[in-house]
């Protein structure tokens, strides 16, 4: 597995399929929330440097990918932090350590740029507590949803 960053030009047509199996697999709200991904707010955060498309790829196939946006924090305004958006693996791509591999080399690379933290949220019925744990995160806070339509 080779684990890259990928800007979004060159990886949105192979991003699109795997999302699709992210959301079948993942989406709460199916009947009330529909994918649509607004391409155009990805692009202009990509423009402006704040989009972090990590890959992991087996014979130049995607198997996955960790999404991260990367801005000031507005309560430490002498701080960069990076806040997952999306993060996906293949089912083949599920077996050993490509998850870990993958968040490591997203770490490493994030630490090199200077950033000061990463949040990673997971969703409350498929948790990967444990590969974040194995990497030094800690649980803090839990986030509440409600669907108001």
């Amino acid at each position: 597995m080779k684990f890259a960053i990928e800007n979004l030009a060159k990886v949105r047509r192979e991003i699109e399929p795997l999302l699709k199996q992210h959301y079948d697999e993942i989406a709460l709200n199916k009947d009330i929330i529909k994918m649509n991904p607004d391409w155009e707010a990805y692009a202009r955060l990509d423009a402006v440097n704040a989009l972090r498309i990590y890959t992991a790829r087996k014979d130049d196939q995607l198997m996955g990918y960790f999404v991260v946006i990367v801005s000031k924090s507005l309560h430490y305004r002498d701080h960069l932090f990076a806040n997952n958006d999306v993060i996906f693996l293949t089912k083949p791509a599920r077996k050993g350590l490509t998850g870990v591999k993958l968040i490591k080399y997203a770490i490493d690379s994030l630490a090199a740029e200077g950033i000061t933290k990463l949040h990673v949220n997971t969703k409350a019925h498929q948790p990967f507590d444990a590969i974040l744990e194995r990497l030094n995160f800690e649980e803090i806070e839990r986030v509440y949803s409600l669907v108001l339509r």
